[in-house]
């Protein structure tokens, strides 16, 4: 059994890599594996065999479903070619399909630094662009791999403007490809002036090429040049005329990195097993250690702080039970231990603690600040609650989950098929936040981001839980909303049937706001008991799943609690809820409700002269052609649409560029129905 110690806490690197589905970021995952040691062969995706693609459904269609953690280790040699320390380096794998886009949510929250990989023909892509923010919003720093560069149409500088341009990074260029497409050969290191190439027998480091040279000299210029405008101990240096020697380099790279001041560049084929050596170095050389990203107040004593850990993942292990992820920030987390749930205000007991690589795990006594591992025993914690030392009880920050753009309604085939079926969606809904389910005219309803995330939910229903059911076809998730405030709405609620009755009289307010549900309490004098003020709240909560127009879930509405009235006898908690919920129903009814649609960003890259028909059909499907550019020798058709309309699509862009066009999208906004469609919407 292992443990982290604090004085290792400077080597660990805890890192993610995100990208654009197909840009080969599990391939560079497995290939960082096979070069620390941790795997003896090389999984490949197309032959089904990787160490993190584990699943059946990842092996089965070749992409990444679910986030997979493992441990390894690297040591950076010095310019002697003496090894340095050796650094341990927690890394997950997270999908690049937009509709587990979640799964890189919620792994970037816990992560110190990501690779983000780039495809060296396509360059920044959609989903490129989506895991992008979502590591700016948790203020993750990160190195880029612009790979692939051996494919025809690589392109490793327009890449680099693509990040510049598209994704408003500052790009610090520290490598420069040898050669081109299938001439691609190595790397220059513009730190150290070396090159890396990669012929038969392995890797070498060799003096650059000479036809190089001036292009070395440019681009190292750019890079010192960039360097220095952002940190000043380079600054000082470029003033007075001295060239930083790669030591100082290094070591600025590293401050503006961390700091998220710029994002160095680096390239290679993973799959030819060019770059990836130097990459590991750079994850150790640039990426933050956890004591750079803790509080201020804290510093290095994160070991001696108080615990304080966050659940970020449960999955079902087929051996273990309930599994439970945790990233643990101060503090030691001790098998057998009692743990406060702080959001839930309940203890927990720690059982056995793992640490993952992929699907296997090697049990630890314990794990401490820094750290990244699987909990067993946690009965009641789920995704984005912390834990913590019951006598220094402390909430971390916790995420947000997007709400479900589609659904399927599912019927089970038999009373047990009905069990099963609830037991199947009890276990994913913990381990999918995005997942949701309701019923709906004594059917149950599944929510997902996407076709294929249902479709991969229903398989794991009927793999794993042995559930048969009928599945009906997929359909838009839309929602409802208002469009204008209502003053006032006064409601009263009385109920006598002999006995005890019910009575409860409120007064509220509602209008538009940007997104979700707000409540606010005016009242004031005790015109309504402070005890009675969360039932009318929980009232308008449950009012708002289902809308007047068409039944669907409401957003974006404030409701103010403005006055009201009690009895002392009649009046209880559900006196209240109904009023709140009966008034709610009312003024919304007054506020202009209107249907809303998910609209989705569409990307289409399609041979020039099926242009014309792909933008005409775009348009057709009610959607807004936002620009056109050009990419590999493509046009690229970027447009809003509404998820409606794209039901069934790839077949029909096959069929119209002679299966030459491909699409992505992903999830943008909702948006109003056109008051046409909305007719054939609502019911009456």
């Amino acid at each position: 059994m292992t443990t982290t110690t604090a004085l290792a806490l400077t080597k660990v690197r805890n890192i993610g890599i995100m990208a654009h589905i197909d840009a080969g970021k599990t391939t560079t995952a497995e290939r960082i594996l096979f070069y620390t040691g941790v795997s003896h062969r090389i999984g490949e995706v197309h032959d089904g065999n990787t160490a993190l693609d584990y699943t059946k459904q990842e092996r089965d269609r070749g992409i990444t479903i679910t986030s997979a953690a493992t441990t390894c280790r690297w040591s950076v040699e010095d310019a002697r070619g003496a090894a340095g320390a050796e650094h341990t380096i927690n890394l997950i794998d997270t999908p690049g399909h937009v509709d587990f886009t979640i799964e890189v949510e919620r792994c970037l929250r816990v992560l110190d630094g990501a690779v983000a990989v780039f495809d060296g023909v396509a360059g920044v892509e959609p989903q490129s662009e989506t895991v992008w923010r979502q590591a700016d919003r948790y203020g993750v720093p990160r190195i880029c791999f612009v790979n692939k560069l051996d494919r025809a149409g690589a392109d490793f500088r327009r890449c680099v403007d693509m990040i510049r341009e598209r994704l408003g990074a500052v790009p610090l260029v520290v490598q420069l490809p040898i050669g081109a497409e299938s001439g691609f050969a190595g790397v220059v290191d513009l730190v150290s002036g070396r090159a890396h190439v990669w012929p038969d027998d392995g890797h070498a480091v060799v003096d650059v090429p000479s036809g190089m040279a001036e292009d070395v000299r440019r681009w190292r210029g750019r890079l010192v040049e960039t360097v220095a405008e952002r940190d000043e101990e380079v600054m000082e240096l470029y003033v007075g005329g001295a060239e930083p020697s790669p030591e100082q380099l290094h070591a600025a790279i590293r401050r503006l990195t961390v700091a998220s001041e710029a994002t160095p560049v680096l390239c290679g084929s993973a799959f030819r097993n060019k770059g990836v050596e130097p990459l590991l170095d750079a994850v150790v050389r640039y990426l933050p250690s956890p004591p750079d990203v803790a509080p201020p107040e804290i510093g290095d004593a994160l070991e001696q702080t108080p615990l304080s850990a966050l659940a970020f993942k449960i999955v079902s292990d087929r051996h273990l039970g309930r599994l439970t992820f945790v990233r643990i920030y101060t503090g030691r987390l001790v098998a057998g231990a009692s743990v406060l749930n702080s959001v839930k205000g309940r203890k927990e007991r720690i059982g056995k603690i793992y640490r993952m690589h992929a699907d296997t795990r090697e049990e630890i006594a314990s794990a401490g600040a820094g750290d990244i591992v699987a909990v067993m025993g946690l009965k009641q914690t789920t995704t984005g609650e912390t834990l913590c030392d019951d006598a220094r009880p402390v909430v971390l920050e916790s995420m947000d989950f997007p709400a479900p753009v589609i659904e399927v309604a599912i019927e089970p085939r038999s009373k047990a098929d009905r069990e099963k079926l609830g037991a199947a969606i009890q276990r994913l809904s913990e381990e999918d936040p995005s997942f949701q389910v309701h019923d709906e005219e004594g059917q149950t309803v599944i929510g997902g981001m996407g076709e294929l995330h249902l479709e991969i939910l229903i398989d794991r229903m009927r793999e794993e839980f042995d559930v048969e059911a009928g599945v009906g076809r997929p359909r838009v998730a839309y929602r409802e909303t208002i469009r204008r405030a209502v003053d006032r709405v006064d409601l009263t609620h009385r109920k006598q049937t002999g006995g005890k009755g019910q009575y409860a009289k409120v007064q509220i307010a509602v209008e538009p706001v940007e997104d979700g549900y707000e409540f606010v309490n005016r009242v004031t004098g005790g015109r309504i008991p402070k005890e009675f003020i969360p039932s009318v709240d929980a009232g308008c909560q449950e009012a708002m799943r289902f809308g007047v127009l068409a039944g669907h879930e409401m957003t974006g509405v404030r409701v103010t609690l403005l006055d009201g009235d009690f009895h002392p006898v009649d009046s209880s908690e559900l006196a209240f809820k109904i009023a709140g919920s009966l008034a709610f129903g009312e003024a919304v009814r007054r506020a202009s409700p209107v249907l809303l649609e998910p609209v989705m960003t569409v990307e289409v890259t399609a041979p020039e002269e099926h242009l014309g028909a792909v933008i005409g059909d775009l348009n057709a499907r009610r959607g807004r052609i936002e620009g056109t550019d050009e990419r590999a020798g493509a046009r690229v058709v970027h447009a809003l649409v509404p998820l409606s309309e794209m039901f069934g699509y790839v077949g029909h862009l096959r069929g119209m560029t002679s299966g030459r066009g491909v699409f992505t999208m992903r999830f943008a906004s909702y948006a109003e129905v056109p008051a046409a469609v909305a007719r054939t919407l609502v019911p009456g």
